[in-house]
């Protein structure tokens, strides 16, 4: 190929392909699977970035051969021209023919290498880290037309690949979950900010109780020693309102002949009269298994507008827990009494 427009118009086509490779690559890395997931509702792009993250060793396996081939296509092509273009330069400056062809051939690898490296390589990567939901999804479609038309090869690459990370012990992993920021590695950096003092120790409370929300069950905000505040099934609304003045309570549990009580909020009880029958009022208790992590249950509380919720173990009535429970799990006070489960 001695036409040097055409070397040059391939040179950039493969330089452009390289750094698409590696955007690709290190995008899909570094995008946060929620914000692909938002978006995914109203834009194809950002569903076809969704897939590509739940297949994630392929795509780098796809991503690795684009690498591959543009550097090998530099070498075949871009890197003779320009040592062929270089050569008589340094011989009309009257160099030796084994020295011109010498120095052509050490400047063509440095400047072939400086192209790929820089504008292949490592400005497609800074852009990518630099914005990682956008770039995921801008290359997203034809980053999938490369994986179907090369999926049997990919898979095939991928694997053999698998094959050697298994050897060493290791279990490859097909997604991105959430960048590494998974609460074990974020405790570990508030115990760790903590002991060099970087942190003070309140918020390393605060933030560690934070974290233990995902892997926390309900049953443990319940004090072994704590009493629910209940009246009998046939009370009366001046009954409901006499154990809210005694308790501080405002959510009052009310016995109905079944392990799961029912419910009547104080404030449904004030214009109505003395006598009047606190069943009436009263809705079914909104009930959380025992093993249910805190996470789950204030999402579940969230979504029904909940703020009391009945822990069962199977038929066995645990206790109760509130939303003013797991703030008080998050935000202890030194000079607080013991956690009162109704509130």
């Amino acid at each position: 190929m001695s036409d040097p427009w055409v070397v040059v118009g391939v040179t950039v086509l493969i330089i452009a392909l390289s750094a698409f490779f590696v955007a690709v690559e290190f995008a899909l890395l570094a995008a946060k699977r929620h914000r692909l997931e938002d978006a995914a509702a109203t834009s194809r792009s950002a569903r076809a970035a969704l897939r590509s993250s739940s297949e994630l060793t392929l795509l780098m396996a796809g991503a690795q051969l684009g690498i591959t081939a543009c550097t090998l296509a530099l070498g075949a092509i871009t890197k003779p021209a320009v040592h062929h273009w270089l050569t008589p330069v340094f011989e009309t400056w009257g160099a030796p023919l084994w020295l011109a062809d010498v120095a052509g051939f050490v400047l063509a690898l440095i400047i072939v290498t400086f192209l790929h490296l820089v504008v292949g390589e490592m400005a497609p990567k800074s852009w990518a880290i630099a914005h990682p939901e956008r770039s995921a999804t801008l290359l997203a479609l034809p980053m999938r037309a490369f994986m179907a038309a090369f999926r049997p090869l990919l898979r095939g690459l991928n694997a053999l690949a698998n094959r050697c990370v298994r050897a060493v012990g290791v279990e490859p992993v097909d997604n991105v979950e959430g960048g590494g920021q998974d609460p074990a590695t974020l405790r570990h950096l508030v115990e760790h900010s903590a002991s060099v003092g970087a942190l003070e120790a309140s918020y390393r409370v605060q933030i560690s109780g934070v974290l233990e929300l995902e892997s926390l069950t309900v049953d443990a905000l319940v004090p072994a020693q704590g009493r629910l505040t209940t009246v009998p099934a046939r009370a009366t609304a001046a009954d409901v309102r006499a154990a809210s003045v005694a308790s501080g309570h405002l959510r009052i549990l009310v016995e109905n002949g079944s392990v799961v009580p029912r419910v009547v909020h104080v404030r449904d009880t004030l214009l109505e009269p003395d006598d009047r029958p606190v069943h009436d009022l009263a809705r079914p208790g909104f009930v959380l298994a025992s093993g249910t992590t805190v996470y789950a249950a204030l999402a579940r509380m969230r979504a029904a507008s909940e703020q009391l919720a009945v822990v069962m173990d199977g038929e066995r009535l645990v206790g109760v827990v509130t939303l003013a429970d797991v703030l008080r799990r998050i935000l202890p006070r030194p000079d607080e009494p013991a956690v009162a489960l109704v509130g």
